[in-house]
C-alpha cells in the first residue's frame, strides 16, 4: 500500500511551511514516528514524523515552499525492513564477460618543450616580486599557461586591493521563520510610533536576596532564582499600575487586558523565540522560574510550537546575557510594549551623599507611542525599577521566606 503523506496544518491562519530539512533519504527504510524533515513556518520550525514504516519516497526539494495538505512524500508500507535497516539494493542486470582486447601499440609522439603552468617569464618575475604578489595568484595566458609580462602588469593591485586572505562568499536562503522575523521587525519599525525611555536599576537588593535564599530556593523547588522572576514580578505589578502598557491598537479601538501573558524572548537553534508565560500575575516566584525553564528547554530542543508563542500582551527582553550594555529593543506586534534588560556593571552611585560602588543594570523601554503616553511609559519603568531595588517591600510582602516559599 502506498501512503500520501500530507503537510499537517502547524496551526490557526498558517497555510503554507518550506522544507528546511529532510532528516532520511530517497528510498530509506523509515520508522512509524520516526522524524523524516524538518519544516519551517513563519512562527516555528517543527518535526514531521513518518506516519507509518516503509519505503519513503521523497516528492519535495529542501527549500521547497508547499501548501498545509499537500503530499511531500509516499511512504511503500508493504515494502519489508531490509537486513540492517537499510534500503533494498536494486537488483544488478546479468553481468556479461567483456571481449578480450589486445594491447596495441602507439608509438609516443616528439617530446614538446613546455612550461609549468604558473610559471612566471623573467620580466614576468621582476614585475610580481616587486608587487608583491605570489606567481599563484595570477593567470598565466602565455603557452601551457605561463605566466607572461603582460599578465604580471596586468595582475598588479591598484591602491587598497586586498592581495592575502580568503575572500569566498556564500548565499544561503533565509528560512521562513527568520523571514518572518524580519517582515515583522520592520513592520514594526514603520507601523508604530515607537519611542524608548531609559533608566538605571541599582541591583544590590536582588543580589543580596539571592546571595541569601538561592540555595534554599533551589533545594526546596529545583529550579534557580534567578533575575527573571524578579523583572517578571516587576513587570506584572508596574502593569496594573499603568493598564495603557497592557494594551494594543486594532485599528480604531484600543483592547485592554486584565491578565498578563508575558512574552520572554529566548535563543534557539533556530534563532530567537518568544515563548509566553500565560498569566504571570499570579505566578509565585518559583512558578515563573519553573515555566521560563520549561519553556527555555523546549526552544533549545526545537520542541517550541505555534501555540506557546502565540499571544503575548508584553514582553521581556534580556540582552544581558550576551552582555549588551544598552538597547533599544524593537517591539513585538501587535503588543504596545517591551522591556529590555542589560548586563550588570559595578558603577559608582551616590547614596545618602556618599559615592559608593554598586551593580548597575540599563533598562529600557520601548513602547507605541500612539497608545502609550509620556507619562505612563515613563512611570511604568520607574514602577519597575522601584520594585526591583525594593523587591523585599513590593515584591515579597516584607517576608522573603514566605514570598519566596521556603
Amino acid at each position: 500500500m502506498i501512503l500520501e503523506m500530507k503537510v499537517p496544518s502547524p496551526g490557526e491562519s498558517i497555510t503554507e511551511v518550506e522544507i528546511a530539512t529532510w532528516l532520511v533519504k530517497d528510498g530509506d527504510y523509515v520508522e512509524k514516528d520516526q522524524a523524516i524533515a524538518e519544516v519551517d513556518s513563519d512562527k516555528a520550525t517543527l518535526e514531521l514524523p513518518a506516519e507509518q514504516s516503509g519505503i519513503i519516497t521523497l516528492k519535495a526539494e529542501e527549500g521547497d515552499a508547499v501548501e498545509v495538505g499537500q503530499v511531500v512524500c509516499l511512504i511503500d508500507t508493504a515494502a519489508a525492513k531490509p537486513a540492517g535497516g537499510a534500503a533494498p539494493e536494486k537488483p544488478k542486470a546479468a553481468e556479461t564477460p567483456a571481449p578480450e582486447v589486445k594491447p596495441v601499440v602507439v608509438p609516443s609522439p616528439a617530446p614538446v618543450k613546455t612550461h609549468a603552468t604558473g610559471t612566471p617569464s623573467p620580466a614576468a618575475k621582476k614585475i610580481l616580486d616587486e608587487k608583491n604578489i605570489a606567481p599563484a595568484a595570477v593567470k598565466g595566458t602565455g603557452v601551457g599557461g605561463r605566466i607572461t609580462k603582460e599578465d604580471a602588469v596586468n595582475a598588479a593591485p591598484s591602491m587598497g586591493t586586498p592581495t592575502g586572505g580568503n575572500r569566498g562568499t556564500e548565499r544561503k536562503k533565509l528560512s521562513m521563520l527568520r523571514r518572518k522575523v524580519a517582515e515583522r521587525l520592520v513592520s514594526a519599525k514603520n507601523e508604530t510610533a515607537m519611542l524608548t525611555t531609559f533608566n538605571e536599576v541599582d541591583m544590590s537588593a536582588i543580589y543580596a536576596l539571592r546571595a541569601e535564599y538561592k540555595d534554599a530556593f533551589k533545594d526546596k523547588h529545583g529550579v534557580n532564582l534567578g533575575f527573571m522572576s524578579f523583572f517578571t514580578k516587576a513587570v506584572t505589578r508596574a502593569l496594573a499600575l499603568y493598564p495603557d502598557v497592557n494594551s494594543m491598537i486594532d485599528g480604531d479601538n484600543k483592547i485592554s487586558y486584565d491578565f498578563c501573558d508575558i512574552s520572554v524572548a529566548v535563543s534557539g537553534p533556530k534563532g530567537l523565540m518568544v515563548p509566553v508565560v500565560r498569566n504571570a500575575e499570579a505566578l509565585s516566584f518559583r512558578g515563573v522560574e519553573a515555566e521560563i525553564k520549561r519553556l527555555a528547554i523546549r526552544a533549545r530542543d526545537g520542541q517550541i510550537t505555534v501555540d506557546d508563542m502565540t499571544g503575548g500582551t508584553f514582553t521581556i527582553s534580556n540582552g544581558g546575557v550576551f552582555g549588551s550594555m544598552l538597547s533599544t529593543p524593537i517591539i513585538n506586534p501587535p503588543q504596545s510594549a517591551i522591556l529590555g534588560m542589560h548586563n550588570v556593571v559595578e558603577r559608582p552611585v551616590v547614596k545618602e551623599g556618599q559615592i559608593v560602588i554598586a551593580p548597575v543594570m540599563y533598562v529600557a523601554l520601548s513602547y507605541d507611542h500612539r497608545i502609550i503616553d509620556g507619562r505612563e511609559s515613563v512611570g511604568f519603568l520607574v514602577a519597575v525599577k522601584e520594585a526591583l531595588e525594593n523587591p523585599v517591600e513590593l515584591l515579597l510582602d516584607n517576608n522573603p521566606a514566605k514570598g519566596l516559599e521556603l
